[in-house]
């Protein structure tokens, strides 16, 4: 009976600690910022193509965890009002974690961060790998 309650609070504990939130995955709205500085101009982007991945597994950007980032015009941005989980499994052959995926945006940089209205992954190619020799 001992080993029964000691076993059941380690169960209790071990799935307890795996069942945490991850607070970089969680989506916030995001306000309009009241007034822009000449430091920092808002600059508009509509219907553009970018390269959307993970900033820290793809893009080494500083960060904890996984977090959705775009390079628009050679310039890495992390991204507001959309997730990296928003846009499939992020640790899939195919995530955002795994590949660099080219994505059409609209939205806006403000603040040094895309404040995004729209993001649309684009399909992968089916273009066969090279083999040895080629």
């Amino acid at each position: 009976m001992k080993y029964g309650f000691e076993l059941l609070l380690l169960c209790a504990f071990w799935g307890a600690a795996g069942c945490q939130p991850n607070e970089n995955h969680l989506v916030f709205e995001v306000e309009k910022p009241e007034a822009t500085t000449s430091d920092n101009p808002v600059l508009e982007v509509n219907l553009t193509e970018v390269d959307a991945s993970c900033g820290q597994c793809q893009f080494e950007m500083p960060g904890a965890g996984c977090d959705l980032a775009i390079r628009l015009n050679d310039k890495l941005y992390y991204v507001d009002g959309s997730s990296i989980d928003g846009h499939g499994d992020a640790h899939a052959n195919d995530g955002l974690c795994n590949c660099v995926r080219k994505a059409v945006v609209s939205g806006k940089v403000v603040n040094g961060r895309f404040v995004v209205s729209d993001m649309k992954l684009m399909a992968l190619s089916d273009t066969p790998a090279l083999s040895e020799g080629d």
